[in-house]
């Protein structure tokens, strides 16, 4: 195969990527996590070698294999692992709590998990041990009865689980040449992962992702970056997102860039890794640049290293980008927009675009793709006009997992995929996305949705009814406030609540306002009315 190649046909499945990168770049250096460093030919030796124990462990092609943990050379190893073993890989967010996670490994029926022990002060396996502690299944969680292995990445485990070192050694037994016909069996059509996504019904959906949609775009993304071998990439957007893992790890084995995988966003560590790390490549959030420019230590560390920032997910200021240009001396600073049904991308900047256009719109649609303003008829608006934004092409989800009424109401019969955004294209084909149709806000750059934070309020036994909707604020971005109306009798305070929801949702999905009313604003179907909320925040 031509080096020119698409790369969905110069590798095949994410399987071959790691073996071609693991020969290629078999002296640079891959990842860097703490202390430890790896090459690229040991990484590809220890992805074979957790590929072989995924494959003792009994997991057959197609199977889902879940990763609830940070960002580790762990969280790489397994997934990659298992990806090359012929699995399903199904990332789990850090910041859920048990109920959550275990929602998500039930829906997807995952056979074998890999999870973190203790990250950020929560002992990961007592909060899913909690939540699935009742239920008939015969593995070492009742309550999932399809999970029947939980493999915990550190060296100690409870007794019905498996140590991360006790893994690996099961699949000592089990041949290369095992490892390789398995990883060679792998089609490019063959689904690599299920990202779950909420939508407006408040459920996490699915959204499957083949080898060949992984390859082709994050090829694309890495062109259009100008991601290169020798850069140095740190990496804080979570593995669990597509951001992290596709944008991150997936770009990076593509060309021969240094992994520096970042567990938790803390702007001193940030500043420190691009210092000591000789960081080139930052990737994420505005909040995350925006917290590097203000830093009172800024000047204090050498960070002459970065070329290339890329962000999106939030609104960017002009100011910001011109900060990045002129006072960090960035050479490159890009915008994308996408969403985890296209495979993580739809439009992105190019490099040479003016500042007004990197700040105010999301670039154009990638190669081989089409992106349309619909009205609500699905009939394309002109340029200058706002409409729901559409997109068709190679990246388009093949579904949502095992449910077909919501994969028909998200992509048309001719390949049109309805992103629930609004947005308008300029006469030049940039995209500047105005609003959000699902009434999502973005929180630091986690996607927070309404409709499933007021589905977890009202399981609150005082809250009668609620509404939750997005507000500015000048650190994330955008939080979630709360109107909420009580049960009779009920002398619940915003406090409490608040701090009920900390006990029982992500921290990002936490409102953090209340304001308590007699009742919601509704339309003559009983529909809240969000503007209407809006409209009253603002009166104040």
């Amino acid at each position: 195969m031509t080096e020119d190649a698409r790369g969905d046909l110069r590798w095949g499945s994410i399987a071959g990527l790691v073996r071609a990168a693991a020969a290629r770049y078999a002296d640079r250096e891959a990842v860097v996590d703490g202390r430890v460093r790896v090459s690229y030919a040991q990484l590809g030796e220890r992805v074979e070698r957790a590929a072989a124990a995924v494959i003792a462990a009994g997991i057959e092609p197609g199977d889902r294999v879940a990763v609830w943990a940070p960002n580790t050379l762990e969280w790489i190893v397994s997934a990659l692992g298992a990806v090359s073993a012929g699995a399903v890989l199904v990332p789990l967010n850090t910041r859920f709590k048990g109920s959550e996670a275990a929602y998500v490994l039930r829906r997807s029926r995952a056979r074998l998990l890999f999870v973190t022990g203790t990250f950020l002060g929560t002992s990961y396996v007592a909060s899913l041990r909690r939540a699935a502690a009742e239920g008939e299944g015969r593995g070492p969680l009742p309550g999932l009865p399809h999970l029947e292995q939980v493999v915990v990445l550190s060296e100690d485990a409870p007794d019905d689980f498996r140590t991360w070192k006790e893994f690996l050694a099961g699949g000592d037994g089990t041949g290369a040449e095992t490892v390789r016909e398995r990883a060679g069996s792998i089609r490019p059509d063959s689904p690599s992962d299920i990202i779950f996504t909420s939508g407006t019904t408040g459920s996490p959906k699915g959204a499957v992702i083949t080898h060949a949609q992984s390859l082709r775009c994050y090829d694309v993304w890495s062109e259009l970056a100008g991601l290169r071998e020798g850069d140095r990439y740190l990496i804080v957007n979570p593995f669990f997102h597509t951001f992290g893992y596709k944008a991150g790890i997936i770009a990076c084995l593509m060309r021969g860039a240094t992994m520096v995988p970042q567990p938790v966003f803390d702007v001193d560590t940030v500043l420190a890794n691009i210092a000591a790390e000789r960081i080139s490549v930052l990737p994420g959030p505005p909040t995350l640049h925006q917290s590097l420019l203000d830093h009172p230590q800024r000047d204090h560390h050498d960070l002459s290293a970065l070329r290339l920032v890329v962000t999106g997910a939030a609104v960017v200021p002009l100011q910001l980008v011109e900060r990045l240009r002129g006072e960090l001396h960035i050479a490159t600073v890009l915008t994308a927009y996408g969403l985890s049904e296209a495979s993580g991308i739809v439009t992105m900047c190019r490099r040479g675009d003016p500042a007004e256009v990197i700040a105010s719109t999301s670039g154009r649609a990638i190669p081989d793709t089409e992106v349309r303003v619909a009205d609500q008829h699905g009939r394309a608006r002109p340029a200058g006009t706002a409409g729901e934004v559409w997109v068709r092409g190679h990246h388009v989800m093949q579904g949502y997992f095992e449910d077909p009424a919501e994969t028909a109401a998200a992509v048309t019969p001719d390949g049109w995929l309805r992103t629930g955004d609004v947005g308008v294209l300029d006469a030049e084909g940039n995209l500047r996305i105005t609003d959000r149709i699902k009434d999502m806000f973005i929180v630091g750059g986690f996607n927070a949705y309404p409709a499933e934070i007021e589905q977890l309020l009202g399981l609150h036994p005082d809250i009668a009814d609620v509404a939750v909707v997005g507000v500015p604020d000048p650190r994330l971005g955008e939080v979630g406030r709360a109107y909420a109306v009580r049960r009779p009798g009920s002398t619940l305070t915003a406090d409490d609540l608040i701090a009920w929801s900390r006990r029982e949702m992500a921290n990002y999905k936490v409102p953090r306002t209340v304001e308590f009313v007699a009742e919601l604003p509704r339309n003559a179907s009983g529909k809240v009315l969000k503007r209407e909320l809006r409209a009253r925040l603002v009166r104040g």
